[in-house]
């Protein structure tokens, strides 16, 4: 390839760190520069890649070229209309500090709001309210982008037949039927930056998972963190809403401070080197205890910040290290209601393996979109952190992938470090209709990354 735009040579890998991935690092200050670059790339040698919070290898090319996006960064708030058009190196974390004190929210937020909003359409994310109001490209209203040919596009979900069908091609599409350089999407509009929340906590899992369901109707937010290693699978559940401002007011009075005040920061830094053996089944039992311990049995209506709320973990920056050197990986998965049982199996089977996982997030989902690679689906979704050396981990994963598969389930192309082909082309029915549209974005085959390869997309 041969570009006025300067290239370093970096080693990547995902949110994970595993899988690492020499790679030749491009960053397009313009449009015209981007088109550029596409033009000129070879077959299979592009991928873009925002903040790398992809866990895997979705955002890496070994032997080619990856394209950092963080010169596309405009932000356009449209107050009338409830929108926002954002560059797709904007992340989700620029956008917060710009939409919350104007008076809106996200449609979606994932776990972390150190996402970009590229990649945020390329893996269609999903959050805490999806029983209510699906995942983010549920609310997307336009995607500019450059394919295969260097073309410049915009894409409208509800365009003529074949441009919807680019459009939702493109959302969860992993960065494989263009370049995503800028998204317009609705909004939620706020009163306050504050979060009404509900917390129970519950012994056993029977018993929290028969309270999620009937949350669904009750709340916009709804998640539970599971005790992956108590053997009835104990858990603590948080359901919540945005705060009016008549819950800030004291005493009936005014409204206190600055309703709508927005300054997250992250308090702290894991250390740059973890010995393998700190995070053990010991430990992560210790800390479990601990957590379920401070959650209260019940209370309603508590205040909490955006922050803490739906992006706890990223108040320590670099969290990824706790898992040491070797890295580690999560197991998500989306089964029916029918197969809820796969979520107990799956707790005991990591347990059996000696997995341990304090991270482990569980969640229920609505119906699904027209995005033929979009990962949600009705039901439930398991998420665990593992640490990626744990012996027979991976043989364990496998046999619950078969599990996953029969019940009609599927895992999470952002969160997959280890599925087979064979897996992903099973569980993914809509695969062949979008390799037809993917087909006419990029009829040269430019783009690829480490996970289409693997998965043989």
């Amino acid at each position: 390839m041969t570009t006025g735009i300067p290239t370093i040579t970096a080693t990547l890998t995902g949110w994970g760190r595993t899988q690492p991935a020499n790679c030749q690092v491009a960053r397009p200050q313009s449009l015209e520069s981007l088109q550029e670059v596409i033009a000129s790339a070879a077959p299979s040698s592009l991928i873009p890649r925002g903040l790398g919070r992809s866990y895997g290898d979705a955002a890496q090319r070994a032997g080619g070229m990856v394209i950092d996006l963080s010169a596309f960064n405009r932000v356009e708030l449209d107050v009338q209309a409830g929108t926002v058009t954002a560059g797709a190196g904007v992340s989700l974390d620029q956008l917060l500090r710009v939409l919350v004190p104007a008076g809106f929210f996200l449609p979606v937020t994932p776990g972390t709001r150190n996402v970009t909003v590229g990649g945020a359409v390329a893996a269609d994310v999903h959050g805490k309210n999806h029983h209510v109001e699906g995942s983010f490209c549920n609310h997307v209203r336009r995607v500019q982008l450059v394919d295969g040919a260097g073309r410049l596009r915009d894409l409208t979900p509800n365009g003529d037949p074949q441009e919807a069908e680019c459009f939702w091609a493109t959302a969860a599409g992993m960065g494989l039927t263009g370049v995503i350089t800028e998204a317009t999407f609705s909004l939620i509009p706020i009163t306050t930056s504050l979060i009404s929340v509900d917390t129970d906590r519950y012994s056993d899992l029977d018993a929290l998972m028969a309270a999620m369901v009937a949350a669904d109707t009750r709340y916009r937010y709804s998640v539970a963190w599971v005790d992956s290693l108590h053997p009835r699978g104990r858990g603590v559940l948080t359901c919540g809403d945005h705060a009016s401002l008549s819950q800030l007011q004291a005493d009936g009075s005014e409204p206190v401070g600055e309703p709508l005040a927005y300054d997250p920061k992250a308090l702290a830094a894991a250390p740059q080197f973890l010995p393998g053996g700190l995070l053990n089944t010991w430990t992560v039992r210790a800390f479990n205890e601990t957590w379920y311990r401070k959650a209260p049995k019940h209370r309603q209506g508590e205040l909490q910040a955006i922050a803490p709320y739906f992006h706890p973990l990223d108040g320590v920056s670099d969290w990824n290290r706790i898992y040491g050197p070797k890295g580690f990986l999560q197991y998500q998965f989306a089964v029916p209601d029918a197969a809820a049982h796969l979520v107990p199996t799956t707790l005991e089977a990591l347990r059996r393996v000696g997995a341990p996982s304090f991270l482990t997030v569980l969640k229920r989902f609505g119906p699904s979109n027209a995005a033929p690679l979009s990962f949600p689906q009705p039901g439930w979704t398991l998420a665990a952190d593992v640490p990626a050396a744990v012996p027979g981990l991976l043989e364990v994963l496998d046999q619950l992938d078969e599990q996953v598969a029969a019940a009609g389930g599927r895992l999470y192309l952002a969160k997959d470090s280890r599925q087979s082909a064979a897996m992903f082309q099973r569980t993914y029915p809509q695969l062949d209709a979008w390799r037809q549209v993917r087909s006419q974005m990029d009829p040269r085959g430019v783009f690829s990354s480490d996970l289409a390869r693997r998965l043989e997309i």
